[in-house]
């Protein structure tokens, strides 16, 4: 079994059955937005997802791009592949940064409210060619939170298209609650241990194209996932995973957690500071 020390670790099966968690959808409440709009608030509670949100323009997104080639490089020479850059807030300034972005937080609070900690970093890379698709599956299942209010915002490094298996969802599955998976851990070709079987049997699924410096938005519910990545362009994105301060987050997650926004006033969430290093 994992250990809990570790807060980026993958909890098991086992490891989830001993938290007792929520996993209902809890929609955005907020009737004051002051950078979404009333009817993107209400397209998210009703879909479960936003996309095309600009946050970083074509000069930034380019600076972010030369960096991430950088650490995958570093990455790749120490062992690594091009999925393993997981909690990346927690060791590289830059990550961090991102992670508690003005533009991108201020989008964030409209969605869950004013106490927000940011607590997941984690770079999607699918190389060319590499063959490797993520099966359909939701967030939720994954994590050691509790009540299920987490959203993502995935910011695409490189341009994401059809051709090069940008993401897909599968619209207002959301409010199905918690869906019965299947293990995978054998099958080589998933990126993940879990698939959710006849998916597209629940919905009709959208392909999430978004151009380098773009987000898109993600209930922790929602049905998503993505082909392997066939073409000669790489495609990257970085997950930035948020939740109100409220959440509680078990087997150590809480070491994750950097307050973006307002206050948690019970202290739960560790807070750790910048990193120096990058």
């Amino acid at each position: 079994m994992n250990s809990p020390a570790t807060p980026n670790f993958i909890p098991t099966t086992e490891d989830l059955s001993t938290i007792e968690r929520d996993l209902r959808f809890h929609p955005a409440t907020t009737t004051h937005p002051t950078t979404l709009t009333r009817q993107q608030i209400e397209a998210f509670n009703r879909d479960g997802y936003l996309r095309g949100i600009r946050i970083f323009d074509a000069e930034e997104i380019a600076g972010i791009r030369r960096y991430f080639d950088d650490l995958l490089a570093k990455t790749l020479a120490a062992g690594g592949d091009s999925y393993s850059i997981a909690t990346a807030h927690l060791r590289h300034g830059r990550v961090y940064d991102m992670l508690t972005n003005s533009r991108l937080v201020s989008i964030i609070k409209d969605l869950l409210g004013e106490n927000v900690v940011g607590w997941g970093s984690h770079f999607f890379c699918k190389m060319p060619g590499d063959g490797k698709r993520v099966s359909w599956h939701q967030d939720s299942s994954y994590w050691p939170l509790t009540p299920s209010m987490a959203v993502t915002a995935w910011l695409a490094i490189d341009d994401a298209s059809v051709e090069n298996a940008c993401m897909r969802y599968i619209p207002r599955s959301h409010h199905l609650g918690h869906l019965t998976y299947t293990l995978s851990e054998n099958d080589e070709s998933n990126v993940l241990n879990q698939t959710v079987t006849g998916a597209e049997s629940l919905g009709e699924p959208v392909n999430v194209e978004l151009k380098a410096g773009e987000i898109s938005i993600h209930s922790d519910l929602l049905l998503h996932g993505s082909e392997a990545n066939e073409s000669k362009k790489r495609r990257c994105g970085l997950t930035l995973r948020y939740c109100p301060t409220i959440v509680r987050a078990g087997l150590g997650w809480n070491a994750k957690g950097v307050i973006v926004s307002g206050r948690d006033e019970s202290g739960h969430w560790a807070n750790p500071p910048r990193p120096q290093t990058d």
